[in-house]
C-alpha cells in the first residue's frame, strides 16, 4: 500500500465502492444486442462495462482521461482471456474533444453513470454529448445515464460528513471505510463532492486517500435538449435501467437516442 499512488489506490476503491452491481450491466447488454458492434464508452473507467460487453462478444472501445483507471481496465480484460482483452481497446482521451479515427462507424455509444457530471459546465456537457453523436454510424444509438437527485437530497448536501459503508477489500485483505461530504451550489448547479477511504487491518493506523470532484448536475429536459443540440432524435427518456417510463420521483434519467 505505500508503494501505491493516490490515483491507483482511487481506481482500486471505486471498483470496491462499485462492487454491488447499480444494475446497469444488463441494460448495456441488452442494447449491443440489438444494435451490435463497435461500442463506445466515454468515461469507461475501469471497465466496469467495457468488459462485460467484449465477453459478450461486442468489440467495444473505451476512453478514460485517467491512466490508472485504464490499467485496472487493461488488467480485467486481461484476466477475462485472450478473447476478450482482443475485443477491448483503450485509449487515454478527452471525452469532450476525442475523435477516433472509427468515428461514423460505431452502433452503440454510452457515457453512463452520471460521468457526464464529471464536466462541470453545460458547453462541456454539449461538447461530450456531440462526441457520441460524431461516433455513430446512421442509427445508431447513444445512451446517457444521470442520477436525478431529489430536493431532499440536495437539501443534507451541506457539508456534513456521512457514513457510507465499511467493507473488507478482498484484493488487499484490508478494512475501507468510506465517508462523504458534499455541498450543493443552487445557482450553477453543482455539487461539490468530498469522499474519503479509510483502510487498515484492525491495530494499524489507517491510510487516508480523498478524491473531491465538481459534478453538474443536468435533469430530463436539458438531458433531451443537449442530444437534439448533437443531431440525436431522443428514443426515449426512461426512469430506471429496465426502460420503464420517467415518472415524478423517479432516480435516474435515462436518455436512449438514434443518430439519424
Amino acid at each position: 500500500m505505500t508503494h501505491e499512488s493516490a490515483a491507483q489506490a482511487l481506481a482500486r476503491l471505486y471498483d470496491l465502492d462499485l462492487a454491488e452491481d447499480p444494475g446497469d450491466i444488463d441494460l448495456y447488454l441488452a442494447l449491443a444486442a440489438r444494435t451490435g458492434g463497435p461500442i463506445l464508452e466515454l468515461a469507461s473507467g475501469s471497465g466496469r462495462i467495457t468488459v462485460p460487453l467484449a465477453a459478450a462478444g461486442h468489440d467495444v472501445t473505451g476512453v478514460d482521461l485517467e491512466p490508472a483507471m485504464l490499467a485496472r481496465a487493461r488488467s480485467a480484460a486481461e484476466a477475462a482471456g485472450p478473447a476478450v482483452a482482443s475485443r477491448v481497446h483503450l485509449i487515454e482521451g478527452d471525452a469532450r474533444s476525442i475523435r477516433l479515427a472509427g468515428a461514423g462507424a460505431f452502433r452503440l455509444a454510452a457515457i453512463p453513470l452520471n460521468s457526464l457530471f464529471l464536466m462541470t459546465t453545460r458547453p462541456d456537457q454539449a461538447a461530450a454529448v456531440a462526441t457520441l453523436a460524431a461516433h455513430l454510424a446512421p442509427g445508431g444509438v447513444a445512451v446517457i445515464d444521470a442520477w436525478l437527485p431529489d430536493a431532499e437530497d440536495l437539501a443534507r448536501y451541506d457539508g456534513r460528513l456521512v457514513l457510507e459503508w465499511v467493507r473488507e477489500d478482498p484484493a488487499t485483505g484490508r478494512i475501507v471505510t468510506k465517508t462523504g461530504s458534499a455541498i450543493y451550489e443552487a445557482a450553477p448547479g453543482i455539487v461539490r463532492l468530498t469522499t474519503v477511504f479509510e483502510e487498515g487491518r484492525p491495530g494499524e493506523a489507517p491510510v487516508r486517500w480523498v478524491r473531491v470532484d465538481r459534478l453538474r448536475l443536468a435533469g430530463p429536459d436539458e438531458l433531451v435538449g443537449l442530444a437534439q443540440a448533437a443531431g440525436l432524435e431522443v428514443e426515449t427518456l426512461t426512469g430506471d435501467y429496465d426502460l420503464t417510463p420517467l415518472t415524478p420521483g423517479a432516480e435516474r434519467a435515462i436518455l436512449v437516442a438514434r443518430r439519424p
